[in-house]
């Protein structure tokens, strides 16, 4: 076949690319120009880009060389407009609303695998390739295809494709789905490139540093738009009693226990943020614990739009241990997860994903605890 191979400059993207070769598909190499470092924005405090194994120029190079390696040809998408319009400014707006974003999953959906998906139809190209570890398979009976989880439970990645559509499902293949982390390097080994080696990255790739506030304050303030920042406010208990004040509610987030600013008997953590009363509201560890939360946005893979409840486990965030619930959809693409046994942190902003055992059967947004 002709495959359409995202090229991230990474080990699994590499390793991705040089199995379908091996298996005699015509490949053509993409990697996507994300994010202007020149901007000064994800800088540190003298000034210097932070350093990033995520969408770097220096990831555009190793992936154009691993298509050398390869024998393919390969081409770079300038795709920073639309990543700043559709992943970097509703992250910004999604902790200013007092939620906790996760950025990947929009920017895995509807930003890398739709562009790519839509360049790759007009190539003629049949499929398109991802290093994500997680599965695909077409099922005869209901006549859908299904998104699975990856063999490997440590490498799993369905949880950030649970936006893809049938159709874009459809032309998806993602090599590495039965295979481990350790498989995949290997493969990147014995095929000799130069990336086999590489460390993983794990951070946000336009916030290396993983601090997400000093980052909102550098782009607001890079955009002119320093009114936005919110003000500081004060620490309240659940009842309401101040016991202390904050700088900004886009520096905490439910569940966060270290660098509060309040100190007690007790380790208090953050149960909430009130936007409109810019508040923060502590209280302690088994305060964290709901049974219930709505979602928004929700799209169904493994069924269409239920009228009934349906029962699934559930993930809350990416780390997070499926658990048992029951999900009754409402209206306006929504449903309410009600869970049977209390889980903790339940955050808006995260995306929340359903199984089946392997079987992502859709997934949502957390809007309300």
């Amino acid at each position: 076949m002709k495959i359409a191979v995202a090229m991230s400059g990474g080990v699994d993207s590499s390793a991705a690319a040089a199995i379908l070769r091996e298996q005699g598909h015509e490949l053509v190499g993409f990697t996507m120009q994300l994010w202007n470092q020149g901007r000064g924005i994800s800088v540190d405090e003298n000034g210097e880009p932070l350093p990033s194994r995520c969408c770097s120029l220096d990831d555009v190079y190793d992936a154009r060389r691993v298509a050398e390696e390869l024998g393919f040809p390969f081409y770079v998408l300038n795709l920073e407009k639309e990543f700043e319009r559709d992943v970097v400014q509703p992250f910004v707006n999604s902790y200013l609303n007092g939620e906790t974003p996760i950025p990947c999953v929009a920017c895995n959906s509807r930003l890398k695998f739709a562009s790519l998906d839509k360049l790759a139809t007009s190539l003629g190209c049949e499929k398109v390739a991802t290093g994500h570890y997680a599965r695909v398979e077409f099922d005869e009976a209901t006549r859908r295809h299904r998104l699975l989880r990856g063999r490997d439970p440590h490498k799993d990645q369905s949880y950030f494709l649970w936006e893809l559509t049938q159709d874009q499902l459809s032309r998806a293949l993602f090599p590495l789905g039965e295979l481990s982390k350790s498989d995949a390097r290997q493969a990147a080994r014995d095929n000799q490139l130069a990336v086999a080696e590489k460390k993983e990255s794990q951070e946000i790739c336009f916030v290396p540093d993983g601090d997400y506030a000093g980052f909102i304050d550098r782009y607001l303030a890079a955009e002119q738009q320093t009114d936005r920042l919110p003000r500081g406010g004060d620490i309240v208990t659940s009842n309401g009693d101040v016991i202390g004040t904050h700088t900004g509610i886009h520096r905490y987030t439910i569940g966060q226990r270290r660098g509060i600013g309040v100190s007690q008997s007790r380790p208090l953590y953050v149960l909430g943020i009130d936007t409109a009363k810019d508040q923060v509201i502590v209280g302690y560890d088994e305060d964290l614990l709901s049974e219930e939360f709505t979602a928004a946005g929700v799209n169904w893979i493994a069924l269409d739009n239920p009228a009934e409840p349906v029962r699934a486990e559930v993930r809350v965030r990416y780390r997070h241990t499926a658990a048992p619930a029951t999900l009754t959809p409402l209206e306006d693409n929504r449903v309410r997860v009600q869970f049977e046994e209390p889980q903790r942190a339940i955050t808006p902003g995260q995306a929340t994903v359903f199984y089946r055992g392997d079987e992502v059967v859709g997934g949502g947004w957390i809007v309300k605890r």
